[in-house]
């Protein structure tokens, strides 16, 4: 039996959109888009790849805000 991991799918789906011209995409095909790259998020949020990015992505605001007079 085949298993897609959802988020896999969703990364793939996420290269190809962002793949194409700017200026060839609606609004709507923007709003599908976020939709889509918010949806990556949910499913990565919780497993150990999407903790450790939320730490790198941590320690750089805390090293902006601090390096700010």
């Amino acid at each position: 039996m085949l298993t897609i991991n959802v988020a896999v799918l969703l990364a793939v789906i996420i290269v190809v959109r962002l793949g194409r011209r700017t200026h060839a995409r609606s609004r709507n095909d923007e709003k599908l888009t976020v939709l889509i790259v918010l949806a990556f998020g949910v499913v990565v949020a919780p497993t150990a790849f999407g903790q450790g990015v939320l730490d790198v992505v941590g320690q750089l605001a805390t090293g902006v805000s601090q390096a700010r007079p």
